[in-house]
């Protein structure tokens, strides 16, 4: 049983973090980063290795012939594209938003803690013993792949005596996503498949197709209202679990809830994407610093965000060295990396 003490600070740090939330900030970041992201999409359909006009653009998504090359190259193989990468940002900031709200720390991302080296050493797997896998069985073993790094990565921080630290499970996270990737590396060697991936080891959406979407996006769906349904609750975890358990809160539940939810947005996301890091790291930090603590609005302005970052990278990637392609894995890691020192340096002592 909580002392009158304890519930009185509960309550006081509950309040302190309602104060800090800025809800009018959160409306206009939700609508201008909307805003925003429909501008980019459009600019990311038109422009590439041969530009097209919007006018253009405009008239293949609403009049679509499919008689006209410029309407094909738009419906077949931009939209896909853009709107993958849309999808495949919002899961990471969303999963990224996730884990530093339910571990309190501020150095989680599904990149740094395995989760994306575990879904793509599962899809080496995949390709060297089951080669020709629906999209659809891709998407389920990268979910499982993801479990399997989280696992480790959780098991080994547990191991280490005084505790699972933040400091320790990024370490955990960073030596169990290094050997995956080694074992990825030697199956692709053995089976003689680095081509096929090549495309998730550097990080592009350039292979995306209807299909993809199609498969993932019910996943997505359900696993985002998720997270908006229970963004109250990692709010209150994010204050602590004495606090949340204080006020009511079943924490244990919440974090099995709160790890699927994060499990099937990595997966999604590497199955298509490929192992691409950071995002999650860059894009919760940035919103709390804009809105405040309040997760029922750091969660939908971090899909809004981290659709409007991928969106934007994968745009920069084409347009870098034309007709070649940079891997936006590479140029969202210029951004990620010195964001990341910056945050461990900050929050070493903490750590």
């Amino acid at each position: 049983m909580s002392t009158r003490a304890e519930v009185s600070a509960e309550i006081e740090a509950l309040t302190e973090t309602n104060k800090q939330s800025r809800p009018i900030m959160a409306i206009i970041i939700l609508f201008g980063g909307i805003f925003a992201l429909l501008v980019s999409i459009a600019m990311s359909i038109s422009f590439g290795a041969a530009d097209i006009e919007l006018a253009t653009v405009w008239t293949a998504v609403f009049h679509f012939n499919p008689d006209l090359t410029p309407h094909q190259i738009i419906r077949e193989i931009r939209m896909p594209r853009v709107l993958g990468a849309a999808m495949v940002g919002s899961c990471f900031a969303v999963a990224g938003a996730l884990m530093q709200g339910m571990t309190r720390n501020p150095l989680a991302d599904s990149g740094l803690l395995g989760l994306n080296a575990g879904a793509a050493f599962m899809l080496a797997l995949c390709f060297a013993f089951f080669p020709g896998l629906p999209i659809m069985y891709l998407i389920m073993y990268s979910f499982l792949g993801a479990g399997l790094g989280a696992a480790i990565v959780y098991g080994i921080g547990s191991l280490s005596r005084g505790g699972l630290t933040p400091m320790r499970l990024v370490l955990a996270g960073a030596a169990v996503s290094a050997l995956l990737g080694a074992l990825s590396e030697g199956i692709a060697l053995y089976f003689r498949i680095g081509q096929d991936l090549a495309f998730w080891y550097a990080g592009g959406v350039s292979g995306t197709k209807w299909i993809n979407l199609q498969v993932m996006a019910p996943w997505i769906i359900i696993a985002m209202i998720g997270a908006i349904i229970i963004s109250k609750s990692i709010t209150l975890l994010s204050l602590g679990d004495e606090v949340a358990i204080g006020l009511g809160q079943k924490t244990k539940t919440i974090k099995v809830f709160g790890m699927l939810i994060v499990l099937v947005l990595a997966g999604s996301a590497v199955s298509v994407v490929g192992a691409v890091g950071f995002v999650g790291l860059i894009v919760p930090h940035l919103t709390r610093l804009i809105i405040g603590h309040d997760y029922r609005w750091i969660i939908p302005c971090s899909i809004v965000i981290g659709a409007l970052l991928v969106v934007l990278a994968d745009l920069a990637a084409r347009m870098i060295n034309p007709p070649y392609e940079t891997p936006i894995g590479a140029l969202i890691a210029l951004i990620g990396v010195p964001f990341f020192l910056y945050l461990a340096r900050r929050g070493g002592r903490e750590l």
